[in-house]
């Protein structure tokens, strides 16, 4: 009998075992979840360089990002937006995001803790000034001023790196509350002396914050990339990666460097302040005529306002050497084409010179997409529709793509260059005038976007904001 139940219960165990083999087998991976579930979760915060949302709908550099890969594994994308940065890590522990796409650098804190795909770019950090006072440029000029960075943040580790190896004198504080908008505000408002930002962000947010500066660099060449949750099972990980070494990845790379960085070079301190100027004093003035022809256009009525700026600096009685005229700078047969009687009348100028943008537009036609079309579109305005393409040809010849502006733009220049305009149909034209004609536009738009947006956000902060953000605020006092 005693045997007999030894042997039933050796069986019964040999049944259980080979049932958790059965069943661990058939576990489904990470990977294989996503792909029966139907969608993938992305955790990211608001930022210019991450996520946000203008009259477009969703937009943003990660954002896009996101919805590639979503569409590489066939499945829905669902976006959470996080509060703080610590959240944004926070989900990826609770499960409740499966990826973080959120512009995160890479450090050795992070990863004991998380995974990160393949990296896509490289940043600095930098210490943002007010100009006017005095610019850091050693270690040794940041003890005893006011500095405030995001807590959680990439800035905080470096921080804390640099107090206990090399300035334990270095203080600062920190608060989840703050973003890097905040605190380019702070700092160009004299609130605070430094904050620390990551190189992109600085190069984007720049001309909306005319009044700082970067001084003494902190880190350099550090990765971004995007976080998963520590784990043994790698399939989404290497999934990832897989995304990353693609080819058509790598294009939508540059295209994203180029549609959110490329144009970032153009406005410098003094354009930035005369812009600004000219903005408060002048913009609402011809305001409704922009708005007006955009909306017959299918324009946005800012980059037309931009595109006027660019053309006279919101003159009206504008005039070239070579004989162009008015707000829009038209020339007399284009103005008598498009049925401008008075070049010097800012309404009819705006108008005209609007038509005349929506023709070159149309023409270029749907093989261009948006918004290459555009940028396409104002370099033909400015150096004529047959040079553009002379350049496109010049382009596809060079092994380029005709159809982007990063491809385009890199050729229109070779067109002041006898070898290589002498077997173009239209000969010289000064191609480098307009691809900065092109990038100045694109700096002026973003400028009057944000500055749309800033105004309808910006309220008076109450008393008890000011309480909370204080209680919010973690001082790091020095080693010493």
């Amino acid at each position: 009998m005693l045997r007999k139940s030894v042997k039933l219960l050796t069986l019964l165990a040999t049944i259980v075992a080979c049932l958790a083999t059965v069943t661990a087998s058939v576990r489904p991976s990470k990977l294989e979840t996503v792909k029966m579930r139907g969608y993938i979760t992305v955790v990211t915060r608001n930022s210019p360089t991450t996520y946000f949302e203008d009259r477009g709908g969703k937009t943003g550099y990660e954002y896009e990002l996101a919805q590639s890969f979503a569409d590489y594994l066939g499945v829905e994308l669902r976006l959470n937006v996080a509060d703080s940065i610590g959240e944004i890590y926070q989900q990826l522990e609770t499960g409740e995001a499966d990826i973080a796409a959120a512009g995160l650098t890479q450090t050795d804190e992070r990863q004991r803790w998380f995974r990160y795909a393949t990296p896509y770019q490289t940043v600095s950090e930098v210490v943002v000034y007010k100009r006017g006072t005095r610019k850091p440029r050693e270690l040794s000029e940041l003890p005893g001023k006011m500095m405030i960075v995001t807590a959680n943040s990439s800035h905080s580790w470096t921080l804390r790196q640099t107090q206990a190896t090399e300035l334990p004198s270095l203080s600062w504080s920190e608060s989840a509350d703050l973003d890097v908008t905040d605190l380019l505000h702070m700092v160009e408002t004299g609130e605070i002396d430094f904050t620390l930002v990551d190189s992109n962000e600085f190069r984007l947010l720049q001309a909306y914050f005319p009044n700082v500066g970067t001084g003494i660099t902190l880190s350099h060449e550090e990765s971004q990339a995007w976080a998963l949750p520590m784990s043994a099972d790698q399939s989404l990980l290497e999934q990832t990666n897989q995304f990353f070494s693609e080819r058509r990845t790598r294009q939508q790379l540059a295209n994203l460097n180029e549609r959110y960085y490329g144009h970032l070079g153009e406005l410098d301190y003094v354009g930035a302040k005369r812009f600004l100027r000219q903005t408060s004093r002048k913009l609402d003035d011809y305001k409704p005529y922009f708005q007006s022809a955009a909306e017959k256009h299918s324009f946005d009525w800012r980059l037309l306002a931009a595109m006027g700026y660019q053309e006279s600096h919101w003159n009206p009685t504008a005039t070239s050497f070579t004989g162009v005229r008015g707000l829009m700078m038209l020339t007399l047969g284009t103005a008598s084409d498009l049925g401008v009687s008075d070049r010097l009348d800012a309404e009819q100028s705006i108008r005209g010179g609007s038509e005349y943008l929506a023709g070159l537009r149309r023409r270029l036609g749907s093989q261009v997409a948006e918004p290459d079309r555009t940028w396409m579109s104002l370099a033909a305005y400015n150096v004529g529709y047959g040079h553009l393409q002379d350049a496109r040809r010049l382009t596809y010849e060079m092994g380029g793509n005709p159809n982007l502006w990063r491809d385009v733009k890199d050729s229109l220049p070779l067109l002041s260059q006898r070898r290589y305009h002498k077997n173009t149909r239209h000969g010289y034209a000064r191609g480098h005038e307009a691809v900065d004609y092109v990038q100045n536009i694109r700096r002026y738009y973003d400028v009057l976007v944000w500055n749309e947006e800033q105004a309808t956000a910006v309220a008076e902060q109450s008393t008890e904001a000011e309480v909370q953000l204080s209680q919010s605020m973690t001082v790091i006092p020095p080693l010493l």
